[in-house]
């Protein structure tokens, strides 16, 4: 939207998380470090975006992955793990925001561990491939002195595969705050990625080759663009920005309010942090539209503003995806007039469009869009029908709230907690969860206004 030119690549290396003929459904862990790694090269050579974007993709083509963990991770002021894995036993195929595992075995000793990683991977060696660079990496607490001797076992079974390995790594690299184990990450290679995989690099997690020459950096960060400004808007439009600004704010407390639950929700199948991100999101949401307001922001700005920060700072794809939500639903909006019903009627279509064209997902994914799908539908039909807003909002919140809580009933498709599906069953999506939360709270907003 600002004409910068982006690409986007989901890093897809995680073989526990979908068979390699549906390879483009895994998720992303340890061999984020690899792909990441070949991009940066590539653009530190000068080529073209264009170049840049083909090489990252040809390198989480051959790049594949496959963990264990002995214990869960511990988010920040929680009670307990996000998971726990009986005395004796590891999971495998975790994923590394806390997700548990998809199954569990006897614990291994350090050379059947290595068969059973190396095995799971070289089941994908692609034909002819002759080298490959290598990343054994601890989850968090996991001991150096344990994954040297994991390594050493490692390296074997790929020798004895008649494998080269280049520039191997062993250490941290993707960790998960406390939790407990390992995971191996291989880059089937050929000459071009091995150039760009032996290329100098110089950051906190990775460091090879000649060390780069790089400016100090300054403890002053410094707006390039300077202070924020919006263009000019009505008396009308700034007072509606006021009014969405006070809403946000309403949002912003609840999600505070249910933090805790909404990652107890999440962390059936996903990584328990739902509730920090959405409390991070509205938090910074509703201190963009209290600045907007300040600068004489009209409703559209103000709205379009609360999205980019919610986006910016609640991290993880559910900020992503309310951060588009709210800019979609801006460009109903105007700063010229007063927010009318009908405009915030189309808004609420436009968010839709936006998160189900940037997040593919549809009813029966179990995601936030079987709630969302039923709250616009039942909005659009209400207020088709003659119902003031008021009344068309409750109607929709409702339906909202009623698709939130028949979503235990399903089975994720998308998202991290798609390889989780069964540990999901019976509990409700926490992206629902919250879409419905945020409509109540809406909806006694709008009651409220229409009253006073």
């Amino acid at each position: 939207s600002e004409g910068i030119d982006v690409r986007i690549l989901p890093v897809t290396d995680d073989v526990a998380s979908a068979p390699a003929e549906t390879s483009a459904k895994r998720r992303g862990i340890a061999g984020d470090l690899v792909v990441f790694k070949i991009a940066g090269a590539a653009a530190e050579a000068g080529k073209s975006l264009d170049e840049v974007e083909r090489l990252a993709r040809h390198a989480n083509d051959r790049t594949v992955s496959f963990g264990v963990a002995f214990g869960g991770c511990t988010l920040p002021g929680a009670a307990g793990p996000l998971f726990t894995v009986p005395k004796g036993q590891m999971a495998l195929g975790l994923g590394i925001h806390g997700e548990p595992g998809v199954s569990e075995e006897t614990i291994a000793t350090a050379s059947d561990l290595a068969k059973l990683l190396t095995g799971k991977l070289l089941a994908e060696r692609p034909e002819g491939s002759r080298k490959v660079a290598a990343v054994l990496n601890g989850l968090g607490s996991t001991k150096y002195e344990e994954l040297f001797v994991l390594w050493t076992a490692v390296a074997r079974q790929l020798n004895d595969a008649g494998l080269e390995i280049v520039d191997p790594e062993c250490g941290e690299f993707i960790t998960s705050l406390d939790m407990q184990g390992c995971s191996l990450t291989l880059l089937w290679l050929d000459e071009e990625l091995e150039a760009l995989w032996r290329a100098p690099t110089d950051a906190p997690v990775l460091r090879k080759g000649v060390i780069i020459a790089a400016e100090p950096a300054t403890d002053e960060i410094v707006d390039a663009d300077g202070p924020q400004s919006f263009g000019p808007a009505s008396d009308a439009s700034k007072e509606s920005g006021k009014c969405i600004a006070r809403l946000i704010g309403n949002i912003a407390e609840a999600l505070k309010e249910a933090e805790e639950e909404l990652g107890r929700i999440d962390a059936f199948a996903g990584d328990g942090d739902h509730g920090q991100g959405m409390r991070r999101g509205s938090a910074a949401a509703f201190d963009a539209a209290q600045t907007a307001v300040v600068a004489g922001a009209g409703a559209a700005s103000v709205l379009a503003a609360a999205g980019d920060a919610w986006a910016d700072r609640a991290g993880g794809t559910s900020g992503a995806i309310w951060g588009l939500a709210l800019r979609s639903w801006s460009n109903a909006l105007s700063d010229e007039d007063k927010v009318s019903d009908a405009a915030i009627v189309k808004g609420s279509r436009l968010a839709l469009d936006g998160v189900t064209r940037l997040g593919r997902a549809r009813v029966g994914d179990k995601t936030l869009v079987d709630a969302l799908v039923p709250f616009v539908e039942t909005l659009e039909r209400e207020s088709a029908a003659g119902r003031p807003l008021v009344e068309a909002w409750d109607a929709a919140a409702k339906a909202a709230q009623e698709a939130a809580d028949a979503t235990s009933a399903l089975t994720p498709k998308l998202g991290r907690a798609r390889p989780l599906a069964e540990k999901s069953i019976g509990h409700p999506d926490a992206g629902a969860v919250s879409l419905a939360l945020v409509a109540r709270v809406a909806g006694a907003f709008l009651r409220e206004a229409a009253a006073g």
